[in-house]
């Protein structure tokens, strides 16, 4: 009698396709969660952003002169970020005022505060805000996300 040796398993063409069409779906899929993280913290920095904004006018009803960062950051409870020096750090953005440490004088009149995102190998996101409340995106030029 002719035995029939039969073998379980997947031949070497079958593992090599999955792992190709694994490749595959990997190389789509991570571009796709990177832009999507990074849309999502920009998305939380320009509310951030809102948040300074209107943190500012309670500050300026109270003291008749907008707030420095670090004041801004004790009226909202550190909601803004974790203070280092006279800068603000959220995330991967450092929130920053021109000129760095104004003085009494010149937040009497108008302020200016910009969130950088910079990391290495990535695109450099720069928004800024200033007294009206307005916000504006500045790098990357004309990106629309």
């Amino acid at each position: 009698m002719k035995q029939h040796k039969y073998q379980d398993g997947f031949s070497l063409i079958e593992l090599l396709l999955v792992v190709v069409i694994i490749g595959i779906v990997t190389a789509l899929a991570i571009p796709a969660l990177q832009k999507g993280i990074r849309s999502a913290e920009n998305g939380t920095t320009f509310a951030t952003m809102r948040t300074i904004a209107s943190t500012q006018v309670s500050f300026f009803s109270q003291n008749n002169r907008f707030g420095r960062l670090p004041e801004l950051q004790a009226m909202v409870g550190n909601g803004i970020g974790v203070t280092t020096g006279d800068r603000v750090v959220r995330g991967r953005y450092v929130f920053e005022m021109a000129p760095v440490t104004p003085t009494d004088a010149e937040l009497a009149n108008e302020y200016q505060i910009s969130a950088v995102r910079s990391v290495s190998d990535d695109i450099v996101y720069r928004y800024e805000l200033d007294q009206t409340g307005r916000i504006t995106q500045v790098l990357p030029a004309g990106v629309v996300e």
